[in-house]
């Protein structure tokens, strides 16, 4: 009885994730392979007329190839504010759990603070201009580390609870300094953590929309969630090339997830217990 039960669980738990993640993924690529007219019925119908590659053509070369140029950018963006969360979040995560001092307190609520208190958007562009920041790409991968860093800190201290600290002593009577013992012995060991938090926040800095629209505006410095508004406007909605622009832009993220998938459940999990 009770595997005849984890069986009908299990099949229901795929129906629900076949009709939640892959009936609107065949309805944005069927809408996407549709002409104007078709498309902007909105029904999840076959297309009369394939027109695929007419609508990726002109999409990547609609205002002089503002998609690509906005595909350059999220990919700087991303590879960079992600490689900033990992190195400055490893760092106070394993200082957070091997060294106790009087300030623990004090950085573990900031920590906290950095999930709860949300951003204010105001003062921080005050402070980009006084700091000669805004509307530059450093100045909004500074943003997305920043806004990001709680999250990786807490996912890394977790981890770094599971590590031996007979190690730490091992390379400290060997030789190692600081920097040695981090980087060439508990870096490498925080593997699996890195996969998750690299794979998660790629995937949030890539689809983050409010951030690049209130600290890095103009089309030079456009990524590819404002490509959007190409395509859509009070008056008139291209919608067999928006919903091509959102293929484009959900392919990315989904190819990362199906790779990762069993290294993202082991990194936010392998911190549950301590070992």
């Amino acid at each position: 009885m009770r595997r005849a039960g984890s069986r009908a669980t299990g099949i229901v738990a795929i129906a629900v994730s076949v009709v939640v993640f892959l009936v609107p993924f065949a309805f944005i690529f069927l809408t996407a392979s549709k002409d104007a007219s078709s498309a902007s019925r909105l029904e999840f119908t076959w297309p009369t007329q394939w027109a695929f590659t007419e609508n990726l053509t002109e999409v990547l070369t609609t205002r002089d190839g503002i998609v690509v140029r906005a595909f350059l950018n999220s990919t700087v963006l991303t590879v960079v504010s992600v490689a900033v969360m990992v190195v400055l979040a490893a760092m106070v995560g394993y200082l957070l759990q091997r060294r106790k001092s009087r300030l623990n307190p004090v950085v573990n609520f900031f920590v906290l603070a950095g999930l709860i208190v949300p951003p204010a958007v105001v003062p921080t562009i005050w402070v980009l201009q006084q700091t000669g920041l805004f509307k530059t790409m450093p100045g909004l991968i500074l943003i997305e580390a920043t806004f990001g860093l709680s999250f990786c800190v807490l996912l890394f201290r977790a981890f770094v609870a599971t590590i031996p600290r007979e190690l730490d002593e091992a390379a400290i009577i060997d030789g190692a300094g600081p920097l040695r013992l981090f980087f060439a012995v508990i870096l490498p060991l925080l593997r699996p953590v890195i996969i998750t938090i690299v794979v998660v926040q790629a995937v949030n800095v890539f689809n983050d929309f409010t951030n690049p629209l209130y600290f890095l505006p103009g089309d030079e410095n456009a990524t590819v969630q404002l490509t959007l508004y190409n395509f859509q406007s009070q008056m008139v909605s291209q919608f067999n090339l928006l919903f091509m622009d959102i293929l484009l832009i959900t392919v990315p993220p989904l190819v990362m997830y199906i790779f990762f998938n069993r290294q993202i459940v082991a990194g936010m999990t392998s911190g549950a217990v301590k070992g």
